[in-house]
């Protein structure tokens, strides 16, 4: 394994990107701001690399950017209604972001700020950050890390962190976008999704959960077998209406805080696939529908709407105003601890 560490000055601050380089020559390559993946490099037979993410050459394109590529987002990944919860009867308020809701922490979460970074041998880099009691809304001061592990197998392993100091509530996951035929290679739609998950959340036209654990029996949502991403992108159904195309969430089967293999995403062009494991109850599967319009891509790339397909291991959106879901809530004494984990073949 080797290690590799390129810094950039910037108006924000020092950005760190780190290029971890396994035997087979396989590589990622993460970034301090935003505790993200800014490239998955396959190597191919003719010697040549295929890189699966998308992502920016510039380090600061990716400071508020509309897809918040690759990046960590917190304290609460996803939405959460109308920017209020409650707990222990009260009331907090929260920046809204996404039409009348509250999304990915605000405009100023965990996505869009520089972590600290450390190295644990040339194998796994650790991100840590630490969120004031208060920051955007939110209580408790919360101590979050982020450690990623490159192994020779070709296997990313995500392990979240968390500690609070009063009772709060933590979603983190990842927001990497795939594309199994490389980031430049155009459409995403075709490449072909399964996922681990019989029932999924239904949500309102502003993409927040009814309350209501569904099943996906008969609807464009079953991927329970094998399905290309746009064979029924285009049916008539509420979902794919609401969000112009998948933006939903699938609930985990035989859910238990084990690790669970959720999704796989494969090509059949390239023959590329990741499979995604996890300890987190759900997944959003996010078919990239508002891509068009995001910062120039590596190499100069152009990406439009469903170049690629985000996976997002994590608990339920909205969960701190759904007791049906699991909780999201993170007590003093308590770690939130999930991992996630994408093996490339």
């Amino acid at each position: 394994m080797k290690l590799e560490t390129t810094t950039f000055q910037t108006d924000l601050g020092e950005i760190t990107w780190l290029t971890l380089t396994n035997k087979r020559g396989a590589q990622v390559v993460l970034s301090s701001l935003g505790a993200g993946i800014v490239a998955v490099r396959l190597p191919e037979g003719d010697g040549k690399m295929t890189d699966v993410v998308i992502g920016y050459d510039d380090p600061m394109a990716y400071l508020a950017d509309g897809p918040c590529s690759g990046k960590t987002p917190g304290r609460y990944a996803n939405r959460i209604a109308k920017g209020h919860f409650k707990l222990d009867g009260v009331e907090y308020t929260l920046p809204v972001n996404n039409g009348p809701n509250h999304l990915h922490g605000g405009s100023d979460g965990y996505q869009n700020r520089i972590w600290n970074c450390t190295n644990d041998g040339d194998s796994r880099v650790v991100f840590s950050l630490e969120s004031q009691d208060g920051d955007a809304g939110y209580p408790g001061n919360l101590k979050a890390t982020v450690a990623y592990e490159w192994d020779d197998n070709n296997c990313l392993t995500i392990n979240y962190r968390a500690t609070t100091d009063a009772p709060t509530v933590v979603n983190l996951t990842n927001h990497a976008y795939f594309n199994m035929d490389g980031h430049d290679s155009g459409d995403g739609l075709s490449q072909i999704l399964k996922l681990n998950c019989s029932k999924w959340l239904p949500t309102d036209s502003t993409l927040i959960p009814t309350g209501e654990i569904a099943s996906v029996e008969g609807t464009p949502m079953d991927f329970t077998k094998e399905h290309t991403i746009g064979e029924r992108i285009n049916d008539e159904f509420d979902a794919l209406k609401f969000g112009k195309g998948y933006d939903n969430c699938w609930l985990v089967d035989n859910y238990d805080g084990t690790l669970k293999e959720v999704a796989s995403l494969r090509s059949e062009k390239s023959g590329h696939k990741v499979t995604v494991s996890t300890t987190q109850p759900a997944a959003q599967v996010y078919s990239g529908n508002w891509l068009e319009g995001c910062p120039t891509g590596k190499n100069g790339a152009t990406y439009h709407d469903y170049a690629a397909v985000a996976i997002e291991c994590q608990g339920c959106p909205d969960a701190p105003n759904q007791p049906g879901f699991p909780s999201q809530r993170l007590n003093p004494g308590e770690e939130y601890h999930q991992v996630i984990k994408f093996a490339f073949e």
